[in-house]
């Protein structure tokens, strides 16, 4: 470690050639001026930011604690009336716009227990349409499927 001596020493050493006798004292009083101007600026840094909290602080304080005497509050509310194309009414259709339905259906209800008609089977129904050629195709055992060969067969069978 070098002692404190040789600091200087070697600082006379390096400072000696050429330069003038006074450079050292220089050199030491432009460094005080840079440090001094450094802590001066940490210093105003610090003391702007101190100030920038201190003044949010009482901002929030002074918007929660003041309020006007007499509203309690409570906020006053002024209002005034629309023009009357800003107004929305409804107005009844005239007569010849107006759309009715017409009921086209009957309801249509059986009667419990299957009423007077009777299921037929695959025999009857074959001979019901005897002479018209028609196949009964079965999709499970108890769906089947009627299907006329020609297709105006089926059309005159649907119309009676």
């Amino acid at each position: 470690m070098n002692l404190p001596i040789d600091h200087e020493r070697l600082l006379d050493e390096v400072l000696a050639d050429g330069l003038p006798a006074d450079f050292r004292e220089t050199l030491l009083g432009e460094t005080l001026r840079l440090v001094r101007r450094r802590r001066r600026a940490r210093q105003a840094r610090r003391a702007v930011a101190t100030l920038a909290v201190l003044a949010a602080l009482v901002a929030l304080v002074w918007k929660n604690v003041t309020t006007r005497p007499g509203t309690d509050g409570a906020a006053i509310v002024r209002t005034q009336p629309l023009p009357a194309g800003a107004l929305v009414v409804s107005r009844p259709l005239p007569a010849e716009c107006l759309v009715t339905s017409v009921r086209t259906a009957g309801l249509v209800t059986t009667p419990p227990g299957g009423g007077p008609f009777r299921v037929i089977g695959d025999d009857e129904l074959l001979a019901l349409v005897a002479p018209t050629p028609v196949a009964l195709v079965r999709w499970t055992p108890h769906e089947a499927e009627l299907v006329f060969v020609n297709p105006r067969d089926r059309a005159a069978w649907l119309r009676n």
